[in-house]
């Protein structure tokens, strides 16, 4: 019997509606599979900063180093650049940024120090020097100068680095560190040499 005229019978419309089912059910599997992998698989997104003239990569979990360091060196510019006026907008832009870990520490200190600054009416600016980022603690180190000034004082400069670990979550960056001081960077390398000579005295 020829296909043609076994199709136009009952059996080859039951036979041609099985194998019919059995694509279909292939081609769905086949799409589940393919929407599962399309679903689990890591994108990658690549970003150019402004601060940046080349390409850095940032994932669901993950960002490349010139990422991270661009990211520093935008904080530190923005918590380094503090006037009576723009303080309270200081706060409010990097509140969104903040871990919940150091949610309260953090936005509490803002608040003691922009009524410091208010109360002084203090202008603080801050020139960055260097950017670096250390791999092994995940920190950004952007150390330069800082000049404060009140209205009837000379300027007040001194070092100042700002330390900060950048997470990222659901490719945005989030604060999870941040330290102040008045020195050089306080990487492993410089730290390990400061305690170096305290483990040779007696």
């Amino acid at each position: 019997m020829k296909l043609s005229d076994f199709l136009r019978t009952w059996e080859g419309h039951e036979a041609e509606n099985r194998f019919s089912r059995i694509i279909i059910l292939g081609l769905l599997v086949i799409c589940v599979i393919t929407s599962l992998a399309a679903w689990r698989t890591e994108r990658s997104i690549i970003l150019v900063p402004p601060t940046l003239t080349k390409e850095v990569e940032v994932t669901r979990t993950a960002a490349s180093s010139e990422f991270k360091e661009s990211w520093g060196l935008f904080l530190a510019e923005l918590l380094g650049n503090t006037t009576p006026a723009n303080a309270d907008f200081l706060k409010i832009a990097i509140e969104p940024l903040l871990a919940p870990e150091i949610y309260r520490t953090v936005l509490d200190a803002m608040t003691d120090q922009i009524k410091a600054i208010k109360m002084d009416r203090v202008a603080i600016s801050f020139t960055p020097r260097h950017v670096d980022y250390e791999a092994e603690t995940n920190k950004v180190f952007v150390s330069g100068e800082l000049k404060s000034q009140g209205p009837s004082s000379k300027p007040d400069i001194k070092p100042r680095t700002y330390e900060f670990i950048i997470a990222i979550k659901n490719y945005r960056p989030r604060l999870e560190f941040i330290d102040v001081y008045p020195e050089d960077p306080r990487t492993l390398e410089r730290l390990k040499a400061m305690q170096s000579p305290q483990r040779a005295t007696p």
